[in-house]
């Protein structure tokens, strides 16, 4: 009997997480929608991830942005004609093998990433502004677990306290380290 309980307590857990990772997905959506709304007449949102990887990577094959983008090919084809033709990207040949063609941002491409970035960045800041220093560390926490659970990297700023069994805690002011040298933390969480 105890254990059924126990069962239905995680899946009660389970479903109150998934329920609240639902809700700030659409929280962050909307965020993202508005930071495109300058430019939603030449970029839609995949587009611009398109513009993002390119932005991270420098100069890419076609093959290789696919990947990143988890789509065809043909898809990627489709999309870099459409950001190209829109004065975003350009193709150029390959040094190494004048046979294959690289993509690359132009310079309005890379201000456009800029810009588009900038307002998400500026949009997601003013929530979490609203939230008490605890509530936003607690966030990193579990955006962080969030994250490796879904095999992604850790987030920038983010480290491992070493004497905290390996959680990463956010990087505010320095590594722990210098935190509590400074006085900010009187240890390690």
């Amino acid at each position: 009997m105890a254990q059924l309980e126990a069962s239905a307590r995680e899946a009660d857990d389970v479903d109150a997480v998934t329920r609240a990772v639902l809700t700030a997905s659409r929280v962050l959506t909307a965020v993202s929608a508005r930071s495109l709304a300058e430019v939603e007449e030449r970029v839609t949102l995949p587009q611009f991830r398109m513009l993002v990887v390119m932005s991270g990577r420098g100069a890419i094959k076609l093959v290789a942005l696919a990947e990143s983008l988890r789509v065809t090919p043909s898809t990627a084809l489709r999309m870099a004609d459409r950001v190209i033709a829109a004065g975003l990207a350009e193709r150029q040949p390959n040094p190494d093998d004048r046979r294959e063609t690289l993509l690359t941002l132009t310079e309005e491409g890379r201000r456009t990433v800029e810009s588009v970035s900038a307002r998400r960045r500026a949009g997601i800041q003013a929530i979490v502004q609203r939230l008490r220093p605890a509530r936003r560390l607690a966030l990193v926490e579990a955006l962080d677990a969030f994250s490796e659970a879904a095999g992604e990297p850790p987030a920038p700023g983010a480290h491992t306290c070493p004497r905290s069994a390996g959680r990463r805690e956010p990087d505010v002011r320095g590594a722990c380290l210098q935190r509590r040298r400074a006085g900010w933390l009187r240890r390690c969480p």
